[in-house]
């Protein structure tokens, strides 16, 4: 199996990244589009796995506010979840991250898991954001 991630440089790229947005978020987890697709994508730094050459998944990060990173979006296809793809995305992201006084994250319930194996830490209250129950995390 070979995974490869690559920071978004083409329109081409970015409709691929897209499209599996929308099959995760969209049409799998019911988010409206509306609040999927947002004037973020523009100022983000976006990415894009590969396993085997095949697009399987994706993320993109932002500055949201001075000295604080979000990393936001990862989304990976249901067929290839549970092959290293998820963790191929997050050490990619975070390696292109300029240096940052906090990296954070919205992540749904069943990611924090997940999350937390990348270095993660849960903090503040649960909150629903898309109609979907988050926890907002900090990268320690």
């Amino acid at each position: 199996m070979n995974i490869s991630v690559v920071k978004i440089k083409t329109n081409q790229e970015k409709e691929l990244a897209f499209k599996i947005r929308n099959q995760v978020f969209v049409i799998e987890q019911q988010v409206d589009a509306s609040e999927e697709y947002d004037d973020e994508d523009e100022l983000s730094t976006h990415f894009l796995a590969f396993l085997n050459d095949e697009p399987c998944g994706t993320a993109r990060w932002r500055f949201k506010e001075k000295g604080i990173i979000k990393l936001e979006r990862f989304a990976v296809l249901e067929s290839y979840r549970g092959k290293g793809i998820g963790e191929a995305l997050v050490k990619a992201v975070l390696n292109d991250v300029p240096l940052a006084n906090k990296v954070m994250m919205h992540a749904q319930l069943h990611a924090l898991p997940f999350y937390e194996k990348q270095g993660f830490e849960a903090y503040g209250p649960q909150f629903a954001e898309a109609g979907i129950e988050h926890f907002a995390m900090k990268l320690t």
